[in-house]
């Protein structure tokens, strides 16, 4: 449970620009889709995903690192690990599991028999979409565990993308398709009040001395 006073003393240090910023950008946030990554080997397609993640406003990432395992490469995510939730996972298996107990269907975009081609996808349901190795593609395991296959119609030579620019794609496509329905997509009450928190804690130098100060001085 979130203690509402010590936020909103927490928030009297931010400017007012930037506390605005805040809450503009998660009035735009969403777990209604994320994403996964499987053991993918170049750390800048991580780290370019998990930069798209943000800008449109998919609050979830999930890293499967089984076989691969770097960290983030900062410049290139351009601080948006700062502002995304990273989900690692050392097995595709845990990942999987804890996925669809949160109740997302889990999309492999890969070319499939069964495939479903982006313009037509169902945005109705929580999905996480999950993107594999830059030459082996995803592994056999999410394969069989697939609710759905997805892909990006092409019509050139080149028969595939790069996983960062596959993701951009797919991710301007549902996100911009979910904003124009019913569906209640946005974070909850509870959701918004920890990442205000969150990213007053992540902005703030000195963070933890005020917390304490204010709790020394909140004493009953």
């Amino acid at each position: 449970m979130i203690d509402i006073k010590l936020l909103e003393h927490l928030e009297t240090f931010l400017s007012e620009n930037r506390l605005k910023r805040f809450n503009h950008v998660l009035s735009g946030r969403t777990k209604h889709f994320t994403v996964a990554t499987e053991d993918v080997y170049q750390l800048h397609n991580t780290s370019a995903v998990i930069r798209s993640c943000d800008v449109f406003g998919i609050q979830e990432v999930t890293i499967v690192e089984e076989k691969n395992s770097k960290r983030i490469d900062r410049e290139i995510a351009m601080g948006a690990q700062k502002w995304v939730d990273l989900n690692r996972h050392n097995t595709v298996k845990d990942a999987l599991k804890s996925l669809k107990s949160q109740g997302y269907q889990i999309i492999a975009t890969t070319p499939h028999t069964n495939d479903c081609e982006l313009h037509d996808f169902d945005v109705t349901k929580k999905a996480c979409f999950f993107f594999g190795r830059e030459t082996e593609g995803l592994s056999q395991e999410v394969l069989d565990q697939a609710d759905g296959f997805l892909k990006i119609p092409m019509v050139g030579f080149t028969e595939s993308l790069n996983i960062s620019v596959s993701a951009a794609i797919i991710l301007q496509h549902v996100t911009t398709k979910l904003k124009k329905t019913d569906i209640n997509w946005q974070l909850t009450e509870e959701e918004t009040l920890e990442k205000r928190l969150d990213w007053c804690t992540k902005t703030i130098k000195s963070h933890e001395e005020i917390v304490e100060r204010y709790y020394e001085d909140n004493k009953l």
